[in-house]
This record gives C-alpha cells, structure tokens and sequence, in this order.
C-alpha cells in the first residue's frame, strides 16, 4: 500500500489516473473515481456515507461546530495509511464538487442530505436549509461573511475539516490544505491572512518534487495565486517566475513588424510574446524526467481539443482592426534561445505553460501603473494562449482576461462586454467534460459564478446598462452594490428601503423562498448569519447619516464583536467628526480583525498623527506599504512621521491636504527638516527619504509628493534628486502658480552647489579643478548638467522672475558665459520691480526697490561688459539709467533721485 500511495497522492493532484497503479481497493477504487470526475459516486458511496455520519448523543446541538458532529478518529482494526488516504480523497471529493458546482459548471446533481448520515431522531433538525445556513456561518473568517447563495457551501466545510485534522502518511494533505485556503479566500467578502503554516507546510513538499516538474510548477503557481488573492503582488510575482522555472517554459516579450488594422499600409514593431513549454503529456502523466531543452513531439504533444469543447471566442468584426496582429516577419529580430521562433506561428503550449502565462499577465496589472501601456504589455501574454485552446477553464480564464482588457477601448467595448455574456451563460451547459473543467481550476485565478455575474453586472453599469445591473446583483443578493446603484439613480429612499425590508424580513432574499421557508409569515424575521446581518446594519448606517452611530454599534453588538465592517465603519464615523481617540480605538480593533485592508491602517495612521502619537502612525503607515507598497500617499505619509520622529509633540496642524477620496495626507513643511529647530536624526531623514522616493514610482502625478521630496532631498544632501524635483514641481503647477511653483531658495542652493567648485575655463567643457568633483552628481560639474537641463527645458519656458534670471545668471557667469550672463541679468532687470513702474507711481517704497535694481544693474554692466567684445554696456547702462528716471520724475524730491543723477553723470564722463 505505501508504494501505490505516493503515487495515487499524484494522481489525485495532477487529476490524471496512472496506469502504473495496478492495487486494488476500496480507498484506490475512490480516489480512482475521484480522479475521473465520478464525484457524485464517490459522495453517495457506503463508505463516504459512513464515513459522514453525524454523530447521535445527547449533547449534540445544532449549534455546535460541524466539525463536532463527526468522529473521524482512526478505527483500530484498520490501516492508519489507509484511513489517512481516505480522509484526503473524500476531501477532494468534497472540495471538487463545491468548484463544480459554484466554479466550473455543470451543475451538480446532489444535496448535502445524499452526502451525510443523519440519524432519524435528529432529521427534523438537520435539513438542507440548516446545514446551507450552518456552514456559511461557520466559513465566515477574520471578521468577513462568506457568500450565503454559495451552492453546497457545507461541502467546503467538510473538505476544510479533513484537511486540518493531522496526517502522519499522506504528505499531500498540507496541499489540499493550501487548496482548500486558495478557494476560502474567494467565498469570503474580503480577502483574510492566512494562518502562516499553510505556506510553509506545503512550501516543504517541493524538494520531494525536483523529478516531477508539472507538480512543482503547480505547487509554485497555486502559492503565487494565493498571494495574489491577499494581494502581495510582489511575493506572488516572484512565486510566477519561480513556476515558469520549475516547468522550465520559456518566455520573452519583444517586438517583431507586423500589422494590426486592416488598411495599414507600412508595417511597424508590434509587441509579441514568444513562448515555448518543455512540458509533455507523457511526462505530466507518469512523472518522468525529461531532459532541459527536449521539445514536445507530435506524438507526446497535449492534441488539441475539439473546437466543440472549448468555450466561444468571438469575433470581433470591426471594420478597422484586425482580429489579431499579423506578423510580417518570420523572426522577432532576438538573440535569445527563442529567436527561432516564427511570432506568426508558434508551438502550442502545455496547458500548464498557459496557466503561468496568465498568472503572469496578471501580475503584470498588479505591479504596473493604471495606464494604456500596461493594457499593451499584457494583452501579448493573453493571445498567446487564446490562439492554441488547450483546456476548457485555461481558455475561458484567456477569454476573460482579453474581455477585461477590451472594456475601455471603443472599438471592442461590444465584444468585450458580449463575451463576457457568452462566458457567464457557458457555465451551466455540459460542452465539456467534468474532468477536463476541472484539471487546472486550482491552477488559475478563475473567479466563482457569482463574482463572474458580479463582473458582468459592473460592466453593464460602465456601458449605461443599469437596469440590467440592478437585476443580476438583486439576484445575487449583493444589497452593497444594489445600494450603490440606487445611489448613483440619486433615489436614496429606495435604497434605504431596501435595507430596512431585508432587516425586518419583508424582502425575501433569494428565488427559492420556500425551500428556505423564509415567508411563512409577513413580517417574519429572517434568519441569517451574524455577520451578514450586521454588515446589513453597516448599510442602513452608510444610507442614514442622521443614525449611523447607533446603526453601526448595532451592527458591533448584533455580530458578538466580530465584525470588522462594523468597525471600520464607527472607525471612519469618528474620524468625519474630528473624534481621534474613539477613531483609533475602533479601528485598531478592526485591524486587529482583518489586518490586510490597508485602508483601514491609512486611516487609523491619519488619526495617529492628528491625535499627535507619532510611533502609532509611524506603524500605521509601514503596515499600509507593507500590504500595498504602491500605495504612493501611504509613503508621503509616512515620510513626514519620520521627519516628526525627532522632536515628538511638535505638530504642524496647517500642513495638511486632501487626497481624491477624502483622507487626510500630510505635507512635508520646510520646519520639519530644519534641524535647529526639530534636531532630527540624520537616519530618520534618511527614511523619509527613501519612502518618498519609493512613493512617487506610484504616484507620479503628486506635485505635493513631489514638493516634499525636493525639500528632503536637499536637507539629506542628495541635491541632484532635488533638481529632479523642482523640475516636476514645475511641470505640474506652472499653468495654475505662474512663477510662484519655483522654489527660489531650493534653486539658489542648488546654483551655489554648482559654482562653489572652481571652474577651469581653459579646458574643453569646463573641466573641474578636482576629478572628485566631477565624479559627485550633487556638487559642481556632476551637478551642473541637471541644474542646466532645470533652467533650459523646465523652468524658462515655462515661467520667469527676477531671482530666477538671477541665479541662471550666477551660473552661466561660473561657466565662462559672460555675454549670456549679461544677457540673464538684464532679464532679471526686465522682470524686477524697476522695468514695471510706470509714470504717475505713487509708491515711494516700490520706487527705492526700483533705484536699487537700476544702480545693481549698472554695475553688473559695468563689470562684464567690457570682457564682451562689441558690447555696447555704456549705451545699455545709460539707456536704463534715462528711461528710469523719465518714468518716475514725480520722486525727484526724494534723497534717492541724487544717486540717479549722480549715476548718469559717471556714465556721460565714461563716453
């Protein structure tokens, strides 16, 4: 028995019966058909039946755990080795059976009671509706419901039951455990932390699997989409490559000529990913090993389905674009191993190939900015799979994934959102085999009937279609979204009504109202799980601003302290109303709850810094970059409780902003990094540094971010990011701020960093005194090329002032550059207080300033332009002097207008 059981562990994981296992018995007999997709068979059986039999003893209690109404300890007379492989296999029954019936379709012929022994005094108590209500209550986890209209939600429970209990023989249970956890994830509302032994228990299997490359891949990819559910996009990045090494597919997207539209006359680079597996039939089935580089053959290759089998692809018929690119050339132009590759006529791929390919189109979208070019990038992985089906789900997930992909463009807006119908109506039909439906499901990120419908729904809504919308969520019985649209219809009365029938169980909830025997009465309370109540609760309190407080502490109380909606909602209550300390304390428990919405540690680190504890917010904002570190306003802020950091208590309560969605961000202020003021620690500064450097990879756009990173940059000393900065500063603000948006202080500084490196002018480009200097991009010549490019393509063209010319002046003058000084400062002058006075000023004060820069000027001319040859600085000078004083005659009384007189005439001597 121990021989054939690792081998039947495979066969239950690859979901592919070996021919090598020759053993016979009951518990091979089911996983036999467990593997072939013979579920119902397998659940019906006597020994399945014995096996769920509910336990008959006076301390039973419907309100008990399920997981108390079995015995499942080991049967002395019988193999442990056997029993342990039995319990997996009714798992896996269990647990395929619930995707087929809420994933992949067909529908499933069978109900909870053809699946459990109930003892005839307890069938009165133990019905279809109680274990459906049972089993959703106790899936609920981490403060989020599950999803009520889940069909057979009580056999998820099951399999999760068997798989947590202890195993000694069957090392596979630790990754049905991880693939019981992938499929909890996405009943639940919201994605929740996993408890940190289902990593690390099935981590451990995969150096048993260094001869078996399709199961490491596998195990590799269902950890990376398990990360990529609670969105830790970069471990599950890393997880996807990893799974492309182990199945050993080759990949790389480059560009070869091509066409995309139909009256596209010169052909021009078009992205294309060239992709090649190393996986074959034979070896996914037996486990063989294959050698590094050996290439499918016609006669090992996965053949290709019949188009009959594999869900509808349409046609896009637009009368512009083609259906797909067409390549013109046989090559993609690379160096690379897969330059052999003809990009018009590629190799299919293993299915599981495809699989990592999706996985890694989408991770694509998780750690790439929300833009045109990501869409671009991504959609090569996408028809890469779509041109060679291989397998039922792979190609419906491919086929979603493209839908998802054409929303927003125009001219495939139509079949974007038609096949995405198509896919949805697809599911109850039997086009397929059960088997082939469920070989890769736990492969693929393929979400559930209802978050499909849900999908569907939203899209309906981007295209106007409410009507539609609102009839698929009211059928899901997502009330959240069906608030929303009431919403968006600005008929809040209708939406409150909503809520209020559901809570007092005047609105049935679902079609099958008698079979949940749920309007026996008007008027009747419904009975539903806690949580979902509350979260309903949560609602009228969003709908009823007036009530919200005693909606959402009725919420709190009603789930038993168990419901993270609840306080998250009084969390954001509190914090509307300027009430920190109650905000902090309810959303700390929400996080205690459900740690990985980083919405909620944004808000509570807000309330931290207004209720001036700045370790609290300094936590509050690690944890919010730590779970989306592209979270651009979590850095900023997180940057300036650094700066804090050094003098706690000191708060700037005018330094504040508001992003797009209401929160509050916090600017950084020039006293925040003044060290004689805050005695900041040199390494707090530091930190403060590198998180807005980090934050502004995601927030590119945030002039503020920005701002605060220039004035950082220049108190840590890296004055070369500065320049950078100030000069998206400038691109940002100067249509709205004009010459206000220049930080003259920061642009002095950096002039100064330039020119207090001497200058050698007899060597070609202005070579250093010093090869350090050069070498140093935050001083001298290292600097200059960034401060120049900052005057030349940023700031002059854009907006100008007097101090601006000034400080361009200062440093063409270290340059060398006397004649384009000159011609700086004589901007500057134009620009000054002096060039704007006209006749009839009556400001003495304005007029001195004037007198000031008249008399500056002159000297200036005085001093550099006898160095330009051909300069004609004394008519300049007396030009300025003259047309000065002819504007401002009204002040000849003043003690000033003497050194006016007295300068023109030391001009008319030097002629």
């Amino acid at each position: 028995m121990s021989l054939a059981l690792s081998t039947v562990e495979q066969a239950l994981l690859s979901g592919k019966w070996s021919q090598d296992i020759q053993e016979t018995s009951i518990v091979i007999s089911l996983a036999k058909d467990v593997v072939e997709r013979r579920i119902r068979d397998v659940l019906t059986s006597p020994s399945s039946r014995r096996f769920f039999t509910v336990r008959s003893n006076d301390a039973w209690s419907a309100s008990a755990s399920i997981d108390s109404w079995f015995d499942f300890s080991f049967d002395s007379t019988t193999n442990g080795t056997e029993q342990e492989l039995l319990r997996i296999v009714l798992s896996v029954a269990c647990l395929h059976a619930f995707l087929q019936a809420n994933w992949t379709g067909p529908d499933l012929d069978i109900t909870p009671l053809d699946v459990l022994t109930i003892p005839e005094e307890l069938s009165t108590q133990i019905t279809v509706e109680s274990l459906q209500r049972h089993a959703v209550s106790e899936l609920a986890y981490g403060g989020e419901p599950a999803y009520h209209l889940a069909h057979l939600p009580i056999l998820l429970r099951l399999s999760k039951i068997l798989t947590d209990l202890p195993y000694s023989h069957c090392h596979s249970a630790a990754w049905w455990r991880l693939r019981t956890w992938l499929v909890h994830q996405q009943v639940l509302d919201e994605p929740v932390a996993t408890p940190p032994d289902v990593f690390t228990s099935a981590g451990s299997l995969l150096k048993d699997l260094s001869f078996h490359h399709d199961l490491a891949g596998r195990l590799v990819l269902e950890q990376g989409l398990l990360e990529h559910h609670l969105s830790h996009d970069r471990a599950a990045a890393d997880f996807f490559v990893r799974a492309a090494q182990q199945t050993r597919l080759e990949y790389e997207l480059t560009g070869a000529l091509g066409k995309r539209t139909k009256f596209q006359q010169t052909d021009v680079t078009q992205l294309v990913l060239l992709a090649e597996s190393h996986l074959t039939e034979d070896e996914e089935s037996e486990g063989a090993d294959v050698a590094v580089g050996t290439k499918p053959t016609p006669d090992t290759a996965t053949l290709s389905p019949d188009p009959a089998t594999i869900p509808e692809t349409l046609a896009l018929n637009d009368d512009t674009l083609l259906e797909q690119t067409q390549f013109t050339s046989s090559s993609a132009g690379t160096d690379s191993k897969l330059s052999h590759l003809d990009p018009s006529a590629q190799p299919a791929l293993h299915p599981l190939d495809q699989c990592i390919l999706l996985s890694l189109c989408l991770n694509i979208k998780n750690t790439s900015p929300v833009h045109g070019l990501t869409v671009e990038q991504m959609k090569p992985y996408v028809a890469r799979v779509i041109s060679h089906p291989k397998n039922w789900s792979v190609h419906t997930m491919a086929l979603l994934l493209r839908s998802r992909l054409e929303a927003d463009r125009t001219r495939t807006v139509e079949r974007s959102a038609l096949q995405l119908q198509a896919l949805v109506d697809q599911m109850p039909t039997a086009d397929s085999t059960v088997s082939e439906r469920l070989r890769y499901i736990h492969d693929i990120p393929l979400p559930s009937k209802w978050e499909m419908q849900k999908e569907l729904a939203k899209r309906f809504l981007s295209i106007g279609v409410v009507k539609s919308a609102l009839e698929i969520f009211e059928r899901l019985e997502m009330w959240e979204e069906v608030v929303e649209c009431w919403k968006g219809l600005e008929m809040r009365g209708k939406a409150v009504a909503i809520v209020r029938d559901l809570l007092e169980g005047k609105k049935a909830e679902a079609d099958t109202v008698i079979s949940r025997s749920k309007a026996a009465a008007i008027g009747q309370r419904q009975t539903t799980d806690t949580i979902r109540e509350a979260k309903l609760w949560c609602l009228l309190g969003d709908l009823e601003p007036d009530h919200a407080l005693q909606h959402y502490e009725r919420a709190w109380e009603l789930s038993k302290e168990t419901s993270g909606r609840a306080m998250r909602s009084l969390g954001g209550y509190y914090f509307a109303r300027g009430d920190y300390k109650n905000t902090i304390t309810c959303l700390r428990r929400a996080v205690a709850i459900n740690p990985l919405l980083s919405r909620s540690w944004f808000v509570l680190g807000c309330a931290y810094i207004r209720d001036e504890d700045l370790e609290g917010a300094r936590e509050a904002f690690s944890r919010c970059v730590s779970i989306d570190d592209e979270d651009g306003e979590s850095w900023n802020n997180l940057a300036s409780v650094y700066l804090r950091l050094g003098e706690a208590g000191k708060m700037n309560h005018n330094d504040e902003s508001r992003d797009n969605e209401g929160e509050h961000t916090t600017s950084v202020a020039k006293a925040d990094v003044e060290p004689k003021t805050w005695k900041i620690p040199s390494s707090n500064k530091m930190l403060a540094f590198r998180a807005l450097k980090q934050g502004l990879k995601f927030n590119y756009e945030n002039w503020r971010m920005w701002n605060n990173y220039m004035i950082v940059a220049m108190d840590v000393g890296e004055l070369s990011e500065a320049s950078r900065a100030l000069g998206r500063v400038v691109e940002e603000r100067s249509a709205n701020d004009g010459a206000g948006c220049v930080d003259v202080d920061v642009l002095d500084r950096l002039v100064n960093a330039v020119t207090r490196v001497p200058f050698n002018p007899d060597e070609q480009g202005g070579a250093p005194s010093t090869v350090s200097s050069a070498q140093n991009p935050n001083e001298g010549p290292g600097l200059l090329k960034q401060v120049a490019d900052l005057f030349e393509r940023v700031i002059l063209p854009r907006v100008s002032s007097p101090r601006i010319f000034r400080a361009r002046a200062k440093l063409l003058t270290w340059q060398c550059r006397v004649e384009d000084a000159i011609n700086a400062y004589l901007e500057a002058y134009r620009n000054g207080v002096a060039a704007s006075i006209e006749k009839g000023e009556t400001d003495v004060v304005k007029w001195r300033e004037g007198v000031t820069e008249v008399e500056e000027t002159v000297d200036i001319l005085r001093n550099f332009g006898p160095k330009v040859e051909g300069f004609k600085w004394k008519l300049q000078a007396r030009s300025i002097v003259r047309t000065f004083m002819a504007r401002t005659k009204d002040f000849e009384d003043e003690p000033e207008w003497s050194r006016l007189t007295d300068l023109q005439e030391e001009l008319r001597k030097q002629e």
